[in-house]
């Protein structure tokens, strides 16, 4: 059997991009015995000698990175509309630039998990590799049109998470067979594993209550300056484990606080599942990555939306809103009284939370399968399911 080669395109902006890339590749490596899978960054491509950096002493992610922590997210809206402005501008280099790197790599299936740069992406891969799939695989619950996700004239696939984006996509004129929806959004393999820990020792061994509701509060791989207002306005009622990433500075200020509740303060970890399993609900930022973790996880969430929030995952709070997977406020200055709420109809949310069963990481190989046998004729069999029924070459 011909080894086929699968790129996932990804980048480092928010890190969901890549840690998506990263569980994909794994359960594809894992699945499909045939395929060589490749992580290709997207701006090594088109800046391979790093001039940005060189440049400006950061590249592009960090300083967006650095903004998440910070907060500053407010006129990002404004910023991604010159942002695509940039791009369209500089259309003809970066499809020179991909064009290039397409033909020194030949992959038989490209997947794209980054927004804003899919027009570039697709016209490039079909303009030197005839034939080869093109996929773009959202990692945000909904599009935030125009041309951040879905383009209106690319006859290309979709993998949406929710039936909102699929529906999009169809509006934008694209055909239904070229829509693919999944359970949910990817989350880590490792999320899947069955729980071990006994979780009142654990607390307790932690140095926290057994028996106390517990909130864990996180904010992506660099935690956030909002940490330390929700600390404070909770530090008297709240258990809280405060997850806090890369971000040491915002780890020392947490530990610093004076606090009447019990409370643990982590900096980086890998283990995310392992201190989900021991709380009871989540507070954070609508992030798709996050918000899905917590939910599989089995916690009710609190999160805010505001003019702060990012447009890309304004829709997200309407998703746990209409599904009622728990409490959306318009500011963490209410925190105290969205913990009170959410506690209050727990049994109800945590219900509403166990019915979602999300397979994604799971269904997606067997939808890409099927993409390259409709592409190359089938050759049957490559993908060892984790599925109750097997891949299909229809």
């Amino acid at each position: 059997m011909t080894r086929k080669t699968i790129d996932l395109i990804y980048f480092n902006a928010g890190g969901g991009h890549r840690a998506s890339a990263l569980a994909l590749e794994a359960v594809l490596s894992r699945q499909a015995l045939s395929w060589q899978v490749r992580l290709v960054n997207l701006f090594e491509v088109l800046d391979p000698q790093d001039k940005f950096r060189a440049i400006t002493g950061s590249g592009p992610e960090d300083w967006y990175n650095k903004r998440l922590s910070r907060g500053w997210t407010l006129g990002m809206a404004q910023e991604l509309k010159l942002l695509q402005a940039a791009i369209r501008l500089g259309h003809p280099l970066l499809l020179r630039t991909l064009q290039q790197h397409w033909l020194r790599t030949e992959p038989d299936l490209v997947v794209s998990l980054v927004p804003n740069f899919n027009r570039a992406l697709y016209q490039s891969v079909a303009s030197t590799l005839p034939g080869v799939p093109y996929v773009t695989l959202l990692t945000d619950l909904a599009d935030v049109p125009p041309s951040f996700w879905i383009e209106a004239d690319q006859p290309q696939h979709f993998i949406c998470g929710t039936p909102r984006a699929a529906e999009q996509a169809r509006q934008l004129g694209h055909d239904a067979g070229r829509i693919h929806v999944t359970s949910g959004m990817i989350i880590r393999p490792e999320f899947y594993a069955p729980m071990t820990v006994d979780r009142a020792e654990e607390r307790a061994r932690l140095g926290l209550d057994p028996a106390r509701p517990t909130g864990l509060v996180l904010f992506g791989g660099h935690g956030s300056k909002a940490m330390l207002g929700i600390a404070r306005r909770l530090a008297a009622t709240t258990q809280l484990i405060l997850l806090c990433g890369h971000n040491k500075a915002l780890a020392a200020r947490l530990r610093q606080r004076p606090w009447g509740a019990p409370r643990l303060v982590v900096e980086f970890t890998p283990d995310i599942p392992y201190y989900m399993r021991l709380a009871d609900f989540f507070i954070g930022k609508p992030g798709p990555g996050s918000i899905s973790e917590a939910v599989h996880q089995g916690l009710p969430v609190i999160v805010v939306d505001n003019a702060w929030t990012m447009p890309q995952e304004r829709y997200n709070a309407e998703w746990v809103r209409d599904n009622g997977l728990g409490v959306v406020h318009g500011s963490f200055r209410t925190i105290d009284r969205a913990v009170a709420q959410l506690l209050d109809g727990f049994d109800a949310f945590q219900a509403r939370v166990a019915r979602i069963d999300n397979r994604a990481l799971f269904e997606i190989p067997e939808i890409l399968e099927r993409i390259l046998a409709q592409a190359t004729g089938c050759a049957g069999g490559t993908i060892r399911s984790a599925q109750p029924s097997p891949a299909s070459c229809a």
